[in-house]
């Protein structure tokens, strides 16, 4: 996450993450509100903003926990539904290049371009498939998703049985979509 947010930090502005804390030390900030005003003064917001305020004033536990660790914490509670997760991640991979960017309470499926689903365990019985998909209708198994406002469809999956033909063909077009 660190990594991909430092990318997203020189993509944005021209200079990497050793040239903003340089900058921000310079500064002599010291809370985080008044370092939130001077990076936006200085074109700096969203995810590259908030990857200097964490370097600044220290990064929550789960930005220092590994892939493996976040996604055990998110199924500790739910261990009947990790096998589901573990099959859409398998399932997904056979389509191309692809990378999983796990985060604290959901698993970012991403292809060279962006973020094209997300797995959430949202219950102790079902995970949300969250879907990128332009200009699908809800019907049948897709349902409006609360996911993320990208991901505007979902499938929610109780059993590995559940992940079948048609769930497949609604990720793999996902994936289609935006690599």
């Amino acid at each position: 996450m660190r990594e991909w947010l430092a990318r997203l930090l020189v993509e944005r502005t021209g200079k990497d993450l050793a040239a903003w804390n340089h900058r921000i030390q310079r500064a002599r900030i010291g809370d985080e509100a008044s370092l939130r005003q001077w990076l936006s003064q200085q074109g700096v917001t969203g995810y590259p903003q908030s990857l200097l305020v964490m370097e600044r004033f220290g990064y929550p536990e789960f930005m220092l926990a590994s892939a493996d660790e976040l996604i055990d914490d998110q199924y500790a509670d739910r261990p009947n539904l990790r096998p589901i997760f573990e099959a859409i991640v398998a399932g997904a991979a056979g389509f191309g290049e692809m990378t999983i960017q796990a985060r604290k309470t959901y698993v970012s499926l991403v292809t060279l371009r962006r973020t094209f689903a997300r797995v959430q365990p949202a219950t102790k019985s079902r995970v949300d498939l969250g879907l990128r998909l332009e200009g699908q209708k809800p019907g049948g198994r897709l349902v409006p998703s609360r996911i993320h406002e990208t991901m505007p469809l979902r499938i929610s999956l109780a059993s590995v049985e559940e992940l079948d033909a048609e769930v497949m063909r609604w990720l793999q077009l996902a994936y289609e979509q935006n690599s």
